[in-house]
């Protein structure tokens, strides 16, 4: 994002900071480029709408033509709200979950959206909940990689789908209970290495190649998301013409396997939004403390954002490119440790996946200027939470020069609204 493109001191000032502020031109053109990714007749994408599930994101998403994978009863609402389609002809909604809690059962049952199952016990779960129709089934490959350990996604450490060497009991069992197989699905993650997700893909298809004669009845292949985005400056892109080559290769490939017509889909979260997306928070103060036996000194700048609004940095050590705005934008680069206002030592933006400071070269900022964490759009708002009470912060919607509140700060009574005292 070029913030010379927008008024930031003057948003501030109408709804304080810190706050998301998203560029629907930005989110646009990702959706374009995932929408040319995928044309044609025998290939989807899905939004992986975890990544991001505001109502406007969701409405673009559905006018570029993606369908959508959810991850809870909620977000099958919310993608209805949107105006995604229910139902299965076509599956333009899926649920994949490992595990079904409140009301994504009933969801599945009275939307009759595709119910993807990453666990052996959720088919006697939909059988006794009196579901009837078709399903999908998530398989754990054996291999996977996030972009750090905690975001494993395959292999024997990955918590999701069933293990590839025991899905003939369960496609068994959802025979007798008349759930045919429409489709098969695994995600093996983006990969710490740029290229290491092309290697993850083609191996996947290998995979899929083998274990199609078991689905008689599929009629796609789900690939998963994890299309790597450069968050560091001057990082390579990914080159996402090739990804449509192998994609095509995919179709070719595993509708021979099979011998008739499969739909590929892919399902990225974070590609289409992250770019969109800034963290604007404000400068409260700079302060130091100095070098002894237990360590080296740091200075810290101190923000009004912290992890409760934007985790992926303390959760995962992910990078973030931060930039002044104000006074401090001028100033000699020096060495700043950023850091929130939680009473956590772990409420800092510039970390690693082990844990340590990584302090970044920056102007030395004055009390009251912005700091801005870029490509916050993927994973930022969606995983805030209300720690120590604090209100979710408010996104706020850029396009053709105007700014559009599009969720509002909470509130104290927001936050307390969900007490009670009631009998049971």
């Amino acid at each position: 994002m070029n913030l010379s493109s927008y008024p930031l001191e003057d948003i501030a000032a109408r709804v304080g900071t810190p706050f998301y502020l998203y560029d629907a031109a930005i989110l646009d053109a990702r959706l374009r480029e995932v929408a040319a990714l995928t044309e044609g007749p025998q290939l989807q994408a899905r939004y992986a709408m975890k990544a991001n599930p505001a109502r406007r994101v969701l409405e673009r998403v559905r006018e570029a033509g993606l369908w959508v994978d959810a991850v809870s009863g909620n977000e099958v609402v919310r993608a209805a709200r949107a105006g995604f389609p229910m139902g299965h002809t076509p599956p333009v909604v899926m649920l994949t979950c490992d595990v079904f809690r409140d009301n994504a059962l009933a969801v599945v049952r009275d939307e009759g959206v595709l119910a993807n199952a990453g666990s052996p016990g959720q088919i006697g779960e939909l059988t006794a909940a009196g579901y009837r129709g078709p399903i999908a089934l998530r398989a754990n490959p054996g291999f996977g990689h996030g972009h750090v350990a905690a975001c494993d996604t395959g292999g024997p450490s990955s918590k999701h789908g069933i293990w590839h060497e025991d899905l003939e009991p369960v496609v068994a069992a959802a025979a007798r209970a008349g759930f045919p197989i429409v489709a098969l699905h695994a995600h093996v993650g983006t990969g710490p290495q740029l290229y290491e997700f092309d290697q993850n893909m083609r191996r996947l298809c290998e995979v899929f190649g083998a274990l199609l004669p078991l689905f008689p009845q599929a009629e796609a292949v789900n690939f998963g998301g994890g299309i790597p985005h450069a968050y560091r400056p001057g990082a390579e892109r990914f080159d996402v013409a090739a990804y449509r080559a192998f994609l095509l290769q995919a179709v070719k490939l595993l509708s021979e396997i099979a011998g008739r017509p499969l739909r590929v889909e892919i399902e990225p979260g974070r590609y289409p939004v992250a770019a969109m997306a800034a963290l604007v928070s404000r400068v409260k103060d700079v302060k130091a403390t100095r070098s002894n036996e237990k360590g080296e000194g740091h200075s810290f700048i101190m923000v009004d954002a912290g992890f409760n609004d934007l985790v992926r940095p303390a959760m995962y050590g992910s990078y973030h490119e931060i930039s002044i705005v104000g006074a401090g934008a001028a100033k000699p680069p020096e060495p700043f440790v950023v850091a929130g206002p939680l009473c956590e030592s772990g409420d800092v933006f510039t970390r690693d996946d082990h844990e340590l400071l990584v302090p970044r070269l920056l102007g030395r900022p004055d009390a009251g200027d912005l700091l801005v964490l870029h490509d916050a759009g993927a994973y930022g708002a969606s995983m805030s939470s209300n720690y120590v009470s604090l209100g979710r912060i408010p996104q706020v919607w850029w396009e053709d020069g105007k700014a559009t509140v599009i969720a509002r700060r909470e509130t104290v009574d927001d936050v307390v609204r969900l007490e009670c005292d009631e009998a049971l």
